[in-house]
């Protein structure tokens, strides 16, 4: 059966992660999928972070910037190139570069707030 789902496509949010977010598809009449859009500004670095039982796929759409889970070394990542992430996965992404970052993220299933495990103390940034 085919159903339609409008974009939620709103307003960017602030977020603990110290990043803009996004959603563009967040539905419970999509449990398997969600997609947001993500800004870095430039010289921030996110968040160390995982996501408990979500699979993550970042597709870089601007700028350019490094990934790592804060014990192995960065791996660039620049427009075009996707990167997977498994669950449980700890990870953050830098903003290298002079213009904002800019990314979806596409999570599976759905994306839920209580999947995400902070692994820094809290910034005082909801």
């Amino acid at each position: 059966m085919l159903k339609r789902i409008k974009s939620q496509n709103g307003d960017a949010f602030y977020t603990r992660e110290r990043c803009f977010i996004t959603e563009l598809l967040n539905h419970a009449d999509s449990p398997g999928l969600s997609i947001a859009r993500c800004c870095v500004k430039p010289a921030v670095m996110t968040e160390l972070h995982r996501l408990k039982a979500t699979h993550e796929t970042y597709l870089i759409e601007q700028g350019e910037g490094e990934m790592d889970d804060a014990n192995s070394p960065p791996i660039p990542v620049a427009v075009g190139d996707c990167v997977t992430i498994s669950p449980g996965q700890a990870q953050r992404i830098r903003n290298i570069g002079q213009d904002d970052l800019v990314f979806q993220v596409i999570c599976s299933p759905r994306f839920r707030p209580e999947c995400y495990e902070p692994l820094e103390p809290d910034n005082g940034v909801s």
